[in-house]
This record gives structure tokens, C-alpha cells and sequence, in this order.
């Protein structure tokens, strides 16, 4: 047998047989989930096809209400009840309000492992490649087909490899290097295919980091963004209560399609300038634009490390007059330890408004939205026009340290000089 990139892996173990580029395949997902912004549609289509109005497996289907959660309005209380409804008339998992966002929650609950096949009804599905998972996004009548058939059609995506090396400087993060990429290769350049990440600076790179890469890497067209199962993985692992799981990495010798290569130590911090992702520029080409809201959170970078670092940059100073700062844990059990350790005192403190797991402000829905000719600078991952508010508004995306050091100064900000 050829050498394999982990894409193959995965999907020949699954289908039973070793697979090829370019090949379609019905593969037997592991895991399917959707939330109250995709599940309705899911369930309708089941509704207008009687003949698949079933859950073949409920063990396998989770759906999270936590995009407009809790609800803003009667149609989103609506939908939530519907989706209620629906999980206890099939016995599926339902995650609801204020638990966590699905890709963050997810993961936490050890509902995911390498080798996984993983389909959800949300594009940034592809986090979950951190965990050696071909995660990725589906729409609602696949996520149908997948719930009633326990089967999702998929063309083996060719592979690129992305090699990382080095270590990142301080003040620059994960959101920084998956920036980065997607100011390289542009909103298309991975169109279907397979992100594989390689290299020594790996081992730099922690889970949450890992997470925030492969949420990005479908603004980069990506079909899946995958990780190696190393010892930074087994230990987050052992960590959710997976114990003994198997590794999934790629074979030396494996055929790519092409090669990236980024020295970490190289990089800087950089935002995405509106009106979009891969309009990436260092943040120093920008320093100075006038913020009126920033936000902190969302299933990019709403995790622990994200919130440890702007406290850092927070403690002992305050959040602009003027500006408004918003900051939402991905996850109650990131919430709760963000409490433990103190890390939402400092928040609170500097003036911070800190909520419940929501994904509300990312997609515009609730818990700050922006009005016409506001600039926001957020951790998220789109800053489409109208993304967040207003089409009259801008967004600038960035790591939460030049999130947490733009929200201080009223402006957009290097982080650097407050975490050196």
C-alpha cells in the first residue's frame, strides 16, 4: 500500500477500502450535528420526505442551540422548541442554552476522536480537524440524509501540505498564523481541499490554538483542516475523559498536491481588514482606526488561552471610555474555569461586558450588534459586509490579544508592547 496523507486514512478505514483523490465516496459519519440555525431546515426536509422522517441512529446525532441563545425574539424561542421537540420524539442529544457553541462543546463532551468522520450542519465544522477528524461542514439535506440514512456522500479532497515550524513570538497567536494562511492562499485557495498540518512547530501549538487553525481553515475554501494526533493531543484528550484513543497521522511520503511552508517565529500580528477575511495586513498598517465595539469569543477563539491572554493585557487597565467590549466563553466549562482562575474578574474589572456561551454577536443576532459607520475589531471568523450589525459597519478580525489591546486604546492596536 502507498504511503497516506490522513484524509486518505480516514476515509478508506471508514468506507472500507482504500480510497483516491478526486474519488466520490459514501462514507458512514460518525457524529452529525446541527444547531437552531440549521437543524429547522434539517427537520423540515425530513418532513416533506415522510419516507426518511427517522433518526437511524441517535446515538450518533447532537443537536446545540446556540446561535440566537438564549432566544432574542418569538421565532428563535420557536425554532428552539421545535428543535426540542424533535430530539425527544428520536431520542437525539440535545445541548441547549447557555452550554456552549457546537464545535466548542462538542469536542469537550469526548463526542469526537481521531480517525472520526464528522458531519455538521455549520461551515466551521472544520475545527474539529484539530482532533485528527475529517470535520467538515455540510448543508441541511445532507445533515438530513446523514440523521434519517446514517450516510453522507463525499469526494476524497486533494491534500496540501502545511508545514509549521518555530515557535510563535509573544503576542502573536494561533488566530495570527490562521490569518496568515488565509491571506496567502486567498478566500479560495484551498477550494475542497484538505488542509494537513506538519512540522517540529506543532508541538508549540496548543489545543485551543489547534481549534482556532482549523476553524479557519474554510474561509480558505477548505473542505477539512487536520491536525496530527501527537502528545499535545493525546494529553487534551485524557483531559475530556478519552482514554487510550488511537492516533491518526500522515505517512512519510504521503502525495500532496503542493507544499506551504511558515516559519512561526516570522510572523506578526495581523487583522483581516473589511470587507474581507483574506485582506490581511499587519496590524501595524492599521494601528490607530477608531474602534467603537470590540468582541471576544465565538467558536474561533472563545476558549481558555484566548481569554487567559487578553486578561493579560487587561489587568490592571481599563476599556476605553467610549468603546464597548464584549466577551462570551465558547463553553460553559471554559466559563466556569475562567471563573476559578479569576480570569473574568480582570474582564469584569476593566470594564468588559462578559456573557453566557452565545454565538450571538459573530452572526449578527443579539449582545452586539453594530449600527451604521461602527467599527468593530473582532475574534470571529467572517467580516462580511453586514456580518455583525449594520452593512454600514466594519469589521476587523484579530487575535484576542489585539482585540483585548485595541479595546484599552479606542483604536486598533499592537498587542506586543502590552505582553512583552
Amino acid at each position: 500500500m502507498r504511503p497516506q496523507t490522513m484524509v486518505e486514512k480516514i476515509l478508506s478505514r471508514n468506507v472500507g477500502r482504500q480510497v483516491e483523490f478526486g474519488e466520490i465516496v459514501v462514507a458512514k459519519p460518525d457524529l452529525v450535528y446541527a444547531h437552531d440555525g440549521t437543524a429547522p431546515l434539517a427537520i423540515k426536509v425530513m418532513r416533506d420526505a415522510p419516507e426518511i422522517y427517522r433518526v437511524l441512529d441517535p446515538g450518533r446525532v447532537v443537536f446545540v442551540v446556540d446561535h440566537a441563545s438564549p432566544p432574542p425574539t418569538v421565532a428563535a424561542a420557536s425554532v428552539h422548541r421545535e428543535m426540542r421537540l424533535f430530539a425527544k420524539e428520536f431520542g437525539v442529544r440535545l445541548i441547549d442554552v447557555g452550554e456552549g457553541i457546537c464545535h466548542q462543546v462538542i469536542p469537550e463532551l469526548g463526542l469526537v476522536k481521531p480517525g472520526d468522520v464528522v458531519v455538521g450542519a455549520d461551515s466551521h465544522t472544520t475545527t474539529l480537524g484539530a482532533l485528527a477528524s475529517f470535520a467538515t461542514g455540510v448543508g441541511s439535506t445532507d445533515t438530513a440524509i446523514a440523521m434519517a440514512l446514517g450516510k453522507v456522500w463525499l469526494r476524497v479532497p486533494e491534500a496540501v501540505k502545511v508545514v509549521v515550524t518555530g515557535e510563535l513570538p509573544v503576542g502573536v497567536m494561533g488566530k495570527d498564523l490562521a490569518l496568515h494562511i488565509v491571506g496567502t492562499v486567498g478566500a479560495d485557495g484551498m477550494t475542497y481541499r484538505a488542509m494537513e498540518f506538519w512540522g517540529d512547530g506543532l508541538k508549540h501549538l496548543s489545543m485551543d490554538s489547534r481549534m482556532t487553525i482549523c476553524n479557519m481553515g474554510v474561509e480558505a475554501g477548505a473542505k477539512v483542516a487536520l491536525m496530527p494526533t501527537d502528545e499535545v493531543a493525546l494529553n487534551w484528550f485524557e483531559g475530556v475523559g478519552l482514554h487510550g484513543v488511537g492516533r491518526v497521522v500522515p505517512d512519510e511520503g504521503a502525495e500532496y498536491v503542493d507544499t506551504l511552508e511558515f516559519e512561526l517565529g516570522r510572523l506578526e500580528p495581523v487583522v483581516a481588514a473589511p470587507p474581507s477575511v483574506d485582506n490581511v495586513v499587519p496590524v501595524s498598517e492599521v494601528v490607530g482606526v477608531e474602534v467603537d465595539q470590540v468582541f471576544i469569543g465565538s467558536c474561533t477563539n472563545g476558549r481558555y488561552e484566548d481569554f487567559l491572554t487578553a486578561a493579560k493585557v487587561f489587568r490592571g487597565r481599563r476599556v476605553r471610555e467610549g468603546v464597548r467590549c464584549v466577551a462570551i466563553p465558547a463553553s460553559r466549562r471554559v466559563f466556569t474555569r475562567l471563573l476559578r482562575d479569576g480570569v473574568v474578574e480582570v474582564l469584569v474589572r476593566a470594564g468588559c461586558v462578559v456573557a453566557h456561551s452565545t454565538c450571538g454577536p459573530c452572526i449578527g443576532a443579539h449582545l452586539g450588534l453594530l449600527a451604521s459607520g461602527e467599527v468593530a475589531v473582532s475574534t470571529s471568523n467572517r467580516n462580511f459586509v453586514g456580518r455583525m450589525g449594520h452593512e454600514g459597519s466594519r469589521v476587523y478580525l484579530a487575535s484576542p490579544a489585539t482585540a483585548a489591546a485595541s479595546a484599552v486604546e479606542g483604536r486598533v492596536a499592537d498587542p506586543r508592547k502590552y505582553l512583552s
